[in-house]
């Protein structure tokens, strides 16, 4: 039984989407990815092969600099979620968008299509953005390959497939628009870092980038789990696991904004304390007067 066949019958054994659709959505049936799993899914593995090994494969190479590969591939990253973002809104709004409910239109209607478009460039953008991984590893950039950032690249693919396939559009259009807007700004971030330590200095809001993205989960669970409490023909356990995956990277997150900026500053004020603390003064003293007397 291949992996197609699997999802269809659990589809269906366990009522996960409605029954003409369960073994995928036939307006996507012939779509690049959509007929079943296994190229996505061959990909996600590679890219996981990529994360394993790549950095050893870069350890007695020079690193690669790529400025304006980087800074073209960043503001690429910015247009194509302006565009995803006005879609989901522009979808959201024919739609006439219903904040605690959304039923998916499988219709062939050309708002029906448009819902489906733009949910496979949502899953499309995230096979794209395992270039960043990429781009960090030639780089040397080692740092950034963090559990957070593999953990969050690798399973947005195999989930946004799924909805591309199954559940293009409804009440996940919620959770995507916030999350191409959040990517608008962090794109531009990205962009405008790559072009280098002139433009970096003025990159002060860093933080607020990743507050707001904390903001996107707080948002996407409070709206998922509203949406539980109404009847809708959108199926509701999609709503729990996004309540139960968002909450992850937002621990994840938190965790990543407690190191990156309440610790490393507490530990910053500290060494400066202990730098201008008496005994080092008094040091200090001794050292200039020796020099004068040498």
């Amino acid at each position: 039984m291949s992996m197609d066949q699997v999802i269809t019958h659990l589809n269906r054994r366990y009522n996960l989407t409605e029954y003409q659709v369960s073994a995928g959505d036939p307006r996507v049936a012939d779509w690049p990815f959509m007929r079943s799993p296994e190229s996505v899914v061959l990909l996600t593995g590679i890219y996981l092969l990529v994360v394993k090994y790549g950095p050893s494969y870069m350890a007695n190479r020079q690193p690669v600099r790529a400025t304006g590969l980087m800074v073209s591939y960043n503001f690429f990253m910015v247009g194509l979620s302006l565009y995803m973002f006005f879609e989901f809104f522009a979808c959201g709004y024919n739609g006439r968008f219903d904040f605690l409910c959304q039923p998916c239109d499988y219709s062939r209607t050309p708002q029906g299509y448009r819902e489906a478009s733009v949910a496979w460039w949502y899953f499309f953008s995230k096979i794209i953005e395992f270039l960043d991984t990429i781009f960090a590893i030639i780089r040397k950039k080692n740092g950034q390959l963090t559990f957070l950032h593999v953990y969050h690249h690798s399973t947005m693919a195999l989930i946004c497939w799924y909805v591309a396939k199954y559940v293009p559009g409804g009440e996940k259009f919620y959770a995507g628009g916030f999350n191409v807007l959040v990517h608008v700004f962090m794109y531009t971030y990205y962009a405008l870092a790559a072009m280098g330590p002139q433009v970096q200095k003025y990159l002060w809001w860093k933080r607020y980038l990743t507050k707001f993205q904390m903001i996107q989960f707080v948002s996407v669970n409070t709206r998922s789990l509203l949406s539980l409490f109404v009847e809708c023909r959108y199926p509701a356990w999609i709503n729990v696991v996004a309540i139960f995956y968002s909450s992850s990277l937002l621990a994840l997150f938190a965790n990543f904004y407690r190191q990156s900026y309440i610790e490393a500053k507490s530990k910053k004020e500290s060494e400066k304390l202990k730098s201008s603390s008496p005994v080092n003064e008094a040091a200090r003293h001794v050292i200039h007067g020796r020099q004068h007397t040498d």
